[in-house]
């Protein structure tokens, strides 16, 4: 850095002697005397030297100073990185939104989710509905710059209370976390972005990861778990008296072994969709469930309309389930992490039957593609079955 300053100052005093000698010749007269001429030539000397070597070298050293500092400075980068992805406590980073940038594996386990899947996503998602709008306003309240705030935060689904390390995840005495937010002005950003540390609330044990966070060894598991499932659903409708009753057979194959919630629509004559089956804890919500007109339930609507089997992960939006008879949403009251919704369509091209849709609480491992894939062939089975319903 001394070198180059050095040049620096030499160039400086550069400009200062030409300017003396632009001024030489700019004096009056008709004839050149020989002072000025050789002003002139000292001049030509200045820039040629200038051009040849101050700035070639100046240039050179200036351009390794940039690099030495890009390189510190990426190195700065990567230790910040290692430091945010081991610590021990759950981080996120977000936008003003709420959009997660980056989540450190604490986070990801805490809140049961992978981090490349949650980047991108808003991290509202893994929080039980009545937490969602206050966090989010204070997110964006932070990001304006409003100062650092502290709230209490619930995830969509606690673990259940008691359990040791093995069973679950202890989120503190009520089931909250503690959610403290402070804004950070990033290097060549224009906006602010909000550093999210979660921890228990009061004075709970430390948070831990919800069962089946994370990839594990447990796939080939899994997919004997849907052989499986596959296995009992085809007994299942063949073992059907009729096909009426197959709604029925299939939600019990489905229901708790695979899904907390099985509702079966079909359609009847006129195009109308009527409930044929629903699986779910007793409850006044199941048969509020069981009432409901099934195009109120926006996935099945869309299912049935387009073909195509809908899956969503920690849904938004709290309306897609509708409501129960007292305004509640449906989804929100069943605290639903996970939804799959596939058309009931034998294959060949006609309107579809009705809709399987399948329901997992939050605090359950959420519908992979690889299940959505089997299901979508069970309902294609199903929709044989019912033919001539």
């Amino acid at each position: 850095m001394a070198q180059a300053e050095e040049f620096g100052a030499e160039l400086a005093d550069f400009r200062r002697r030409v300017e003396e000698l632009r001024s030489a010749r700019a004096l009056p007269g008709a004839g050149r005397p020989p002072a000025l001429e050789a002003a002139l030539d000292a001049a030509l000397l200045e820039l040629e030297h200038a051009a040849g070597v101050l700035w070639p070298r100046y240039e050179e050293l200036a351009g390794a100073e940039r690099h030495r500092g890009a390189r510190e400075e990426h190195h700065e980068h990567r230790l910040l990185r290692v430091l945010f992805q081991r610590l021990p406590v759950a981080v996120a980073l977000l936008d003003r939104d709420g959009v997660v940038r980056r989540l450190n594996p604490a986070a990801a386990r805490l809140f049961g989710v992978r981090a490349g899947y949650a980047t991108g996503r808003a991290l509202t998602g893994s929080l039980a509905h009545e937490s969602r709008a206050v966090f989010r306003s204070q997110v964006a309240a932070v990001a304006r710059g409003g100062g650092d705030r502290s709230l209490v935060v619930r995830p969509l689904h606690p673990p259940e209370p008691g359990g040791g390390p093995a069973e679950g995840a202890g989120t503190g005495a009520g089931g909250g976390l503690r959610a403290t937010l402070t804004a950070l002005r990033p290097p060549h950003e224009p906006r602010s972005v909000v550093l999210a540390v979660f921890g228990p609330d009061a004075a709970g044990e430390p948070p831990r990861a919800l069962p089946g966070a994370g990839p594990g060894p447990d796939e080939p598991a899994r997919s004997a778990e849907l052989m499986d499932l596959m296995d009992g659903m085809t007994e299942a409708l063949l073992l059907a008296d009729s096909p009426k009753d197959v709604p029925q057979r299939a939600a019990e194959v489905l229901y708790g072994r695979f899904a907390d919630w099985v509702v079966v629509d079909v359609a009847v004559p006129g195009g109308v969709l009527r409930r044929a089956a629903v699986l779910a804890p007793a409850g006044r919500l199941r048969d509020a469930v069981a009432a409901q007109d099934p195009l109120s339930w926006s996935p099945v609507a869309e299912a049935v309309r387009r073909g195509e089997p809908f899956l969503q992960v920690r849904p938004e939006d709290p309306g897609l389930l509708g409501r129960d008879p007292a305004g509640a949403p449906v989804l929100a009251r069943a605290e639903i992490g996970s939804l799959l919704c596939v058309p009931l369509a034998d294959g060949a091209g006609g309107p579809a039957l009705g809709a399987l849709t399948l329901l997992r609480a939050g605090g359950r491992r959420a519908f992979e593609l690889a299940e959505a894939a089997a299901v979508d062939r069970i309902a294609r089975h199903m929709a044989l079955a019912m033919r001539g319903m």
